[in-house]
């Protein structure tokens, strides 16, 4: 009886590995085609091939699904940080915090669509979604640890975890899209906007 249990657990395991793997991949190629934005969760479930309720029973949103699919690539991004500032330990914060910032920028030229989608939910609940987003938290904390280092020398400097969370807004897709598109900085400009903004380089 107990043989039978694990074997239906482990058939359930596996339908819901493929279920995944299905909605992921039905939910990129539409967000390829359409864009995050104009792809709603019922297309996605159509393209699956599977119920709403299966979907939803997964993701609760777009943002969560887009949080999936991005996963292993934002584990990547955190991961180059952490080494390039080991790397770079020796060099004045502002430095480390330039060199971390274009890494964010590069990824986010490569994942624009998908860290919109992860976006998404704070805009429609609000911004207390946008802090509680791991995304955001962990740049958050690596951000506000360069803007302390700066203060130790300069205690004029204003509160580091206001400026981090204004640098993150700056950061955010519709900031950056619109910098880009509109005032037709390219990403390098960009960023050398960002750092006469907020932490002037000496």
């Amino acid at each position: 009886m107990k043989h039978t249990g694990e074997t239906h657990g482990r058939a359930e395991r596996r339908d819901a590995a493929e279920n995944r793997q299905r909605i992921l991949d039905a939910a990129l190629k539409l967000f390829e085609k359409h864009g995050v934005e104009q792809v709603s969760m019922n297309q996605i479930a159509i393209e699956a091939q599977i119920g709403p309720g299966t979907l939803y029973r997964r993701y609760r949103n777009k943002s969560e699904l887009c949080l999936d699919l991005i996963k292993d690539s934002v584990d990547q991004l955190f991961e180059d940080i952490a080494a390039y500032l080991v790397n770079h330990q020796d060099d004045p914060p502002r430095q480390r915090l330039k060199g971390m910032l274009r890494l964010f920028i590069s990824f986010r030229e490569k994942k624009l669509e998908l860290l919109k989608g992860v976006e998404e939910r704070a805009r429609t609940n609000g911004p207390q979604t946008r802090t509680q987003s791991p995304v955001y938290q962990e740049l958050h904390d690596i951000v506000v640890k360069l803007f302390d280092e700066m203060s130790e020398s300069e205690p004029a400097e204003a509160n580091s975890v206001f400026k981090a969370d204004m640098l993150l807004m700056a950061l955010t897709s519709d900031s950056y899209v619109f910098q880009k598109d509109v005032r037709g900085y390219s990403p390098e400009s960009f960023l050398e906007q960002l750092c006469r903004t907020f932490f002037p380089m000496k």
